[in-house]
């Protein structure tokens, strides 16, 4: 009998390790990342880099320019289950949102409990705060208690930022930046600094002409290479 219950348990514990082992294996074969292209949409995720990333770098002043109100209340539609649009609306699992555009962050709202990482932010909801929060609630407030994941699409956002600024701010909206401003916020170089930090860095000892224009009554030539050539000729 004691052989017997012997071999069970070593049989046991064979498949035990055994178990374990492939776990293990599996761990180091399957990731639970998530994938760099998804399979399909979900409604409400935004999406990481690609075209969301370049959406997002278009200046919110520029996407206000064309934003619709009606379009956005029915983006916020995605917003009604946990906040109230209406003047003197309930606070809900959000807090109201009447007037909020241009009022202090993680202030007033009948007493609403605000997160300390939103109140930590400071300052007052702008046109530019609004449009980093939809994007990405977790990303401009770590550890808000706002569970949506945030509008990747840049025209939603505007839509929905000019839709709440009709209800009760009316702010006037910010002037658009002239064309080409988004290239400067996002750090690209204009094509002749970027040709002439190439030239310094190819040939950093070249001497640099001066093609300039003399001005009124100055010498058309360079007096030190009068000078030199002088002195060769001589």
């Amino acid at each position: 009998m004691d052989i017997k219950t012997n071999t069970i348990a070593g049989w046991a514990l064979a498949a035990c390790g055994a178990a374990l082992g492939l776990a293990i294996v599996g761990s180091m074969v399957f990731t639970g990342e998530r994938p760099e292209k998804m399979g399909y949409v979900i409604e409400g995720v935004a999406a990481e880099g690609g075209a969301e990333g370049a959406a997002a770098q278009v200046p919110i002043a520029t996407l206000l320019a064309s934003a619709d109100p009606a379009k956005g209340a029915d983006v916020f539609k995605k917003c009604a289950a946990c906040h109230t649009i209406n003047q003197g609306g309930a606070n809900g699992i959000g807090p109201n949102l009447y007037g909020v555009v241009g009022e202090g962050m993680a202030a007033g709202r009948g007493g609403y409990g605000f997160s300390d990482a939103l109140k930590g932010v400071g300052g007052n909801w702008d046109f530019e705060k609004m449009n980093a929060w939809l994007l990405s609630p977790r990303k401009f407030a770590p550890g808000t208690k706002m569970t949506f994941a945030g509008l990747g699409n840049g025209q939603d956002r505007a839509n929905v930022i000019a839709y709440l600024n009709s209800q009760g701010s009316n702010l006037p909206l910010p002037a658009a930046p002239p064309p080409g401003a988004a290239a400067t916020e996002t750090g690209a170089t204009e094509p002749k600094a970027v040709e002439a930090i190439a030239n310094a860095q190819a040939n950093p000892t070249a001497d640099i002409a001066n093609t300039a224009s003399p001005s009124t009554g100055a010498p058309s030539i360079d007096p030190a290479a009068a000078e030199k050539g002088a002195k060769v000729g001589n």
